[in-house]
Formats: C-alpha cells, sequence, structure tokens
C-alpha cells in the first residue's frame, strides 16, 4: 500500500520512509553548479525542506529548514544542524537572507503557495526552485512500465507558471539536463540504468513509489526485469545507454524580486 501520510507535514512520511535516503540522493556536482549560479552572489542562503543537505553551497553561510527529524540526522557533520520549521512558517525576518533556495521539495509541501511566498519574504534577492514539469513527466520511458506512478506524481508539482507567479518579481525557467551518471537518485537520474529500478532501495528514495499500490509497482518491477533479460528494453531504449544526458523534466526557476541587481549589497 502507498506510504504517504495525510496529514502530515508533507505529502510522504519522511520520519518512517526517509532512513537511508542520504545513500542514494546526494548532490549531483553538475546540477549543483547551476544552482549556485542562479543564487548570485548572495553571502546567506536559506535552505528550505533541506533534507540531508543536498546541494548546499559550500562557500556560502547556509541555513537550512528542514521538519523531519529522520532527514535531518542524515546531515552529514560538516553541515550546520537544520532548524526544525516548515517552509509555511519561516522562524525568519522579512528580507533577512540574501537568497532562498529549495531542491526537489516544494511538491511536498502541504501548502506550496504559502511556502513559496515565505520564500519570497525572507529573501532578499533570488529564491531558487529545482523541480519537476508534471507537464512532461511522461517523457521518461518509466511511464511506459508503469504510467500509475506518472498519473499519481504529476498532481503533486505545482505548474512552473504557478510557481513563477506566486514569487512574483522577474523569474527565469531553465531545462536542467540529466547526466548519464546522474548520482541524485530521483527517477530520471536512471534513464540509461534501467536496472536500478530493479533495487527496492533506490525505488524507496523515489517518494513518488509510496502514491502506487504495491502489487502494481511489483508487477511494473517484474516486466522491467523481463525485458531486460530477454534484450526487450534495449531493442527498444538501447540508445539511451550511450546518451551523455537527458532532458526531461528537471527545471530550474530564478526568481527576483522587483528592480533587483544581480549584486548583494
Amino acid at each position: 500500500m502507498p506510504v504517504h501520510v495525510a496529514g502530515a507535514v508533507g505529502d510522504f512520511d519522511y520520519e518512517a520512509h526517509g532512513d537511508g535516503y542520504v545513500r542514494q540522493r546526494r548532490t549531483d556536482p553538475r546540477i549543483a553548479v547551476l544552482i549556485h549560479a542562479a543564487l548570485g552572489d548572495a553571502r546567506t542562503v536559506l535552505n528550505v525542506g533541506a533534507g540531508a543537505g543536498s546541494y548546499e553551497p559550500a562557500d556560502r553561510h547556509v541555513v537550512a529548514v528542514e521538519p523531519s527529524a529522520t532527514m535531518r540526522s542524515q546531515r552529514p557533520r560538516h553541515l550546520a544542524p537544520a532548524i526544525d520549521a516548515t517552509a509555511a512558517e519561516l522562524p525568519f525576518d522579512d528580507d533577512s537572507v540574501d537568497a532562498a533556495m529549495a531542491t526537489v521539495t516544494v511538491h511536498q509541501w502541504s501548502d506550496p503557495d504559502r511556502g513559496l511566498r515565505e520564500m519570497r519574504r525572507v529573501s532578499r534577492g533570488p529564491v531558487v526552485i529545482l523541480t519537476f514539469d508534471g507537464d512532461a513527466l511522461d517523457q521518461f520511458w518509466l511511464a511506459d512500465y508503469i504510467p500509475q506512478l506518472i498519473v499519481a506524481d504529476r498532481p503533486r508539482y505545482p505548474p512552473i507558471e504557478r510557481i513563477r507567479a506566486v514569487l512574483g518579481g522577474t523569474s527565469t525557467v531553465t531545462s536542467v539536463p540529466v547526466p548519464i551518471d546522474c548520482v541524485d537518485g530521483f527517477t530520471e537520474a536512471y534513464y540509461a540504468r534501467p536496472e536500478a529500478f530493479l533495487d527496492p532501495a533506490v525505488r524507496r528514495s523515489q517518494s513518488v513509489w509510496g502514491f502506487v499500490d504495491t502489487d502494481i509497482a511489483e508487477r511494473a518491477v517484474a516486466r522491467l526485469r523481463h525485458d531486460l533479460e530477454s534484450g526487450a528494453w534495449d531493442r527498444r531504449y538501447g540508445a539511451l545507454r550511450n546518451q551523455p544526458e537527458f532532458h526531461g523534466s528537471l527545471r530550474l526557476v530564478t526568481a527576483l524580486p522587483a528592480g533587483h541587481s544581480t549584486q548583494v549589497a
């Protein structure tokens, strides 16, 4: 059965199912370069829904917010402890940080609009959101094996234009290419490594599997295993194994307040 929890802080129970995330969901350095560039010259950065600290820049002062004790406990020792708080109620003054970031987390917030407004309130500069475009999720071959995954996942993601509208000011949207050896284990990270989905630990680190009935997921995995063993997957999708990057649904939204300079005062 699905493992999401109604009435939880977010739409997925990280207290019960977040253990081990840090082993599968690591900072990919190529994606990190784009995120850190979007932060501009910010010296103080708020990371909202910080999890175990992926993508936090090492050369700036970072304050992290994370409501799950399980996720906070997985932060590496070289990172500052995260504050127990939610995006919807950030315990900071207006314009108190140079920039704010949230990476692959907005879709799990109980009230994304409120969380985005809070980020805009506390940041005097960029608000940087790494997320997925729900309308582009079905470009990934996994949709052919388990379309229920897309059906479950698509409504979770706030539309990109909605994110831009809530944040206001001026904003840009960048399509983020996923490298073939991406070390951040979201679903599209394995576009060229289909065998990874046979590993339960990989699937457990992707929250969307918790929104699909177990028997449906098991049948999809069994079909994938069969197609890998028979060569059917490679006959259909094998070219992906040598494709250096995948342009799928990963997006980077960078929003600046009206009249903001790219330089931090």
